[in-house]
């Protein structure tokens, strides 16, 4: 199984007048997710504000699945992750909790940013072996089938 991120209850305001959750509000879900590695990693919104050092997504791909409404709750999952010298790379799955029924996916390439210069960076050493040590430990959980971004990595 992919390693959990986190667990969501929809809410209300997230849904629309189908009755299920709005498509915006499933990326907003899986965002939170990805805070919980990209903090773990320091480079999440603690390390915007005091280092100026963040990630900013540049492309994604996303699936729904199966539908979610309100009062459910979601786990949210990393099924894979990867990264070059500037990029990292990582696919987010969503399923209704304690089930094996996936609702959504997201695949998402994003870069390494200073935010003083508001211009692409090279990870420094720490953040690479904090990811490095991520990947090596998590690994078997891991999925690389059916990935869009793979070859965007420059290894």
């Amino acid at each position: 199984m992919s390693v959990l991120l986190t667990t969501k209850k929809i809410i209300k305001e997230w849904t629309d007048y189908n009755n299920h959750m709005n498509l915006s509000y499933y990326i907003l879900v899986f965002d939170m997710g990805a805070e919980v590695f990209l903090s773990k990693f320091q480079m999440g919104e603690h390390s915007a504000k005091t280092t100026k050092k963040s990630t900013m997504v540049v492309e994604t791909h996303t699936t729904y699945n199966n539908e979610v409404k309100e009062g459910e709750e979601v786990d949210v999952f990393i099924s894979h992750l990867d990264h070059d010298k500037k990029r990292i790379h990582y696919k987010l799955e969503m399923y209704k909790k304690g089930t094996s029924t996936l609702s959504a996916t997201t695949e998402v390439l994003s870069l390494y940013m200073d935010l003083n210069l508001r211009k692409v960076a090279e990870f420094e050493d720490e953040k690479n072996k904090i990811m490095d040590e991520f990947i090596s430990q998590n690994k078997s959980n891991f999925k690389s089938d059916n990935l869009y971004f793979s070859n965007k990595l420059k290894k």
